[in-house]
C-alpha cells in the first residue's frame, strides 16, 4: 500500500460576481471595477472557470480579497471574472490558467501565516504543489501569476486524500 497525496483546485464561487454584470460602467467604477472585453484568447484568466476568456467575451476586472486572514499576510489584488462562468474543480491536476505561466506558490499554515513559497516555471506547478504539501504543516497554497502578481487560485489538500493499494 502506498500513500498518495491528493489536492484540489477550485474556482471562485460565481454568485457574488453575477450582480456586477448588471451594473453600468459608472456603477462598476464606484466598486473600483471595470467591464472588459477580451481582445485575445489568452491573457484574460477567469478566476471562476480557471480558463482564459476567449476573444470577444465580457469580463469584469475587480479588486478581490483572496487571503482574508487576520495576519500580516492578508492579500488582495485584481482578478478577472467572465460573464456566466461556471465554477470548476480540478483534482490532482492543474487548471488551464496555470498552463504556460510562471506561478508564485505561497504555502500557508492553518493559522494563515506564510510558511514557505516556491516559484514554478510553466509546466512545474503540479510538482511544486506536491513538494509543498509534503510538509504536513501546510494547510493550503495560494497560487499567483508570478509576473503580474494577481491571484490565480487556492489549492487545498483533497478530503479524499489517503492510502491507495
Amino acid at each position: 500500500m502506498t500513500y498518495r497525496m491528493s489536492y484540489r483546485i477550485q474556482g471562485l464561487d460565481p454568485a457574488p460576481f453575477a450582480p456586477l454584470f448588471a451594473l453600468d460602467d459608472e456603477a462598476l467604477s464606484a466598486w473600483n471595477a471595470r467591464r472588459v472585453i477580451a481582445t485575445a484568447d489568452r491573457g484574460f484568466p477567469c478566476r471562476v472557470s480557471l480558463e482564459d476568456a476567449r476573444a470577444g467575451e465580457e469580463l469584469v476586472l475587480l479588486h478581490h480579497l483572496s487571503h482574508d486572514v487576520a495576519t500580516p499576510y492578508r492579500s488582495a489584488y485584481a482578478i478577472y471574472v467572465r460573464r456566466g462562468a461556471a465554477r470548476t474543480i480540478w483534482r490532482d491536476r492543474t487548471p488551464p490558467v496555470f498552463e504556460g505561466r510562471p506561478l508564485a506558490m505561497r504555502a500557508f499554515g492553518a493559522d494563515g501565516m506564510l510558511r514557505t513559497a516556491r516559484l514554478a516555471a510553466p509546466g512545474e506547478a503540479d510538482a511544486a504543489i506536491r513538494d509543498l504539501f509534503a510538509d504536513a504543516g501546510i494547510a493550503y497554497i495560494d497560487a499567483h501569476n508570478a509576473a503580474y502578481g494577481c491571484f490565480a487560485a487556492r489549492i487545498e489538500r483533497d478530503a479524499s486524500e489517503g492510502a491507495e493499494p
